[in-house]
């Protein structure tokens, strides 16, 4: 066996127990909620950042690379859980931080966006 088929069989592993440790997390969050009869817009917001993690991982396995967008995607919506969980009580400039960092997210997803769209004209 190969050096590169070695790393492709551990890369592909390591893909697998993420998968299905962010599935079991996501049972987890589950039982949570159903025990606590309660849902808040933190754990929707986590639900969804363990759905954007299985996306991600099912995009690299169709296409064997993974979309700048979802990770960011992924940071956009856990900062937005982090603001949510601080609450009122928070340092009004560490919100003005993190709500900046979220708009600068925003901005290179929309850039990188409008460079995939000149790239396609280009190529099409």
């Amino acid at each position: 066996m190969n050096v590169k088929r070695a790393i492709d069989i551990t890369e592909k592993t390591f893909l697998v127990v993420i998968a299905l440790f962010t599935v079991v997390a996501m049972l987890q969050e589950i039982a949570l909620v159903i025990e606590n009869r309660r849902v808040e817009l933190k754990d929707l917001l986590l639900m969804f950042i363990y759905a954007e993690v299985l996306g991600m991982l099912a995009a690299f396995y169709s296409s064997h690379r993974i979309p700048i967008t979802i990770p960011l995607f992924i940071a956009m919506t856990a900062l937005s859980r982090l603001i949510i969980l601080q609450g009122k009580e928070g340092d009004p400039s560490i919100l003005l931080y993190e709500s900046g960092a979220i708009l600068m997210i925003a901005i290179a997803c929309w850039v990188i966006s409008k460079l995939r769209q000149e790239d396609d004209r280009e190529l099409g």
